[in-house]
């Protein structure tokens, strides 16, 4: 493994987020940053758990604007409901709506920091289809137990959303405060 050249380093994003927040007038911005990470040890063994990946990326919506590589912000494209995806294929997921340093960072190509036979391999070496060949080997799962667990899951995630739509609209100073520290 090669060490990276000297001047090959990240671009300083958190001190550029302090520093844009208090030449606008805001208190030093203070990133989350816990001593311990928080960490819950499975209450069930990992086959009989559900896995979920989360993530702030969007599916490609056609009708709303650049989506595609080098797109200026694009609110339009946005999501507001919770989506899900097989994992059986690499999904058109999108950043544009997402607000970052594009003066200094580029999406046009995902393939230049995470190589296709990188994908492949780590796509192998995935544990859930292993684990899926493992208990229908076992007898413990067919299709109709996935379509018993998938209505489950759905179940599940449309009653955590009725519920957080439930919830009252907190108060944009509330986003400001604890964002900030300050009203």
């Amino acid at each position: 493994m090669t060490i990276a050249a000297e001047h090959d380093v990240p671009i300083p994003y958190m001190q550029r987020t302090r520093d844009y927040y208090q030449a606008i007038g805001f208190a030093p911005y203070r990133w989350a940053h816990f001593a311990d990470v928080p960490f819950t040890p499975l209450a069930k063994p990992l086959a009989q758990c559900r896995v979920a990946l989360i993530t702030t990326a969007a599916p490609f919506q056609p009708g709303v604007g650049d989506q595609g590589p080098g797109a200026k912000y694009n609110a339009s494209a946005k999501f507001y409901t919770v989506y899900s995806d097989s994992t059986e294929t690499i999904p058109d997921l999108r950043i544009s709506h997402v607000g970052y340093d594009r003066a200094h960072t580029t999406a046009d190509d995902p393939r230049r920091y995470q190589p296709d036979d990188e994908i492949e391999t780590w796509r192998q070496r995935d544990p859930l289809p292993r684990l899926r060949r493992f208990l229908e080997h076992r007898g413990i799962w067919d299709e109709a137990s996935e379509r018993t667990a998938s209505d489950e899951i759905l179940a599940d995630i449309d009653a955590s959303i009725a519920r957080a739509e439930a919830l009252p609209e907190p108060s944009y100073a509330s986003y400001v405060e604890a964002a900030h520290g300050r009203r």
